[in-house]
């Protein structure tokens, strides 16, 4: 019988197998991008087709599936994210978070139109430590509109147990 962690692995080298054969790391170009709502720009980065953001590879995390309204982002805790204390550093798990909501408030914009963070709101609730082999950030957008963009999301280990929680309102706007 497979196990969470395992089917966790194996959706993991999917994914960085189809980003290692596509077009690395970097940040897509306006051309790239034209014509495309933000849910096509994300499959296409998903599959291959345009640059992954470098920051994945910078703080061992990544995309693991999207659709409308939702990323899932998988992450390895690992002792170069220690804080003085010995387990993660909260600024690894937010950016974790923050990179999940962030892209699923980008499934939703529509062509012509981009985001930024306004504000986001991380809760802890327990320590995270390199024992928790991967954990994923679960983002799900509450609310689009022509301004502003609301999400929720948590991070949680294989056996369910929830490290964090936290919701972004992200401005959106025109791109120019």
């Amino acid at each position: 019988m497979t196990t969470v962690l395992e089917t966790w692995m194996a959706e993991e080298a999917q994914v960085m197998a189809i980003l290692a054969a596509g077009q690395g790391e970097g940040v897509a170009t306006r051309e790239q991008i034209s014509g495309k709502t933000g849910l096509e720009t994300m499959q296409a980065i998903l599959r291959g087709e345009l640059p992954s953001a470098p920051i994945g590879n910078t703080m061992n995390f990544c995309l693991i599936h999207l659709e409308e309204g939702k990323t899932i982002f998988q992450g390895a805790p690992k002792p170069a994210f220690f804080n003085p204390l010995g387990t993660i550093h909260g600024g690894w798990i937010a950016t974790l978070l923050d990179s999940a909501l962030g892209c699923a408030v980008h499934t939703k914009m529509p062509v012509g139109r981009a985001y930024t963070t306004a504000e986001l709101s991380v809760n802890m609730v327990r320590a995270l430590s390199p024992k928790v082999e991967r954990v994923r950030a679960i983002a799900n957008v509450l609310h689009c509109g022509r301004q502003l963009a609301t999400a929720e999301a948590k991070l949680v280990g294989p056996d369910g147990t929830l490290y964090a929680h936290a919701t972004t309102t992200c401005l959106v706007f025109e791109m120019k």
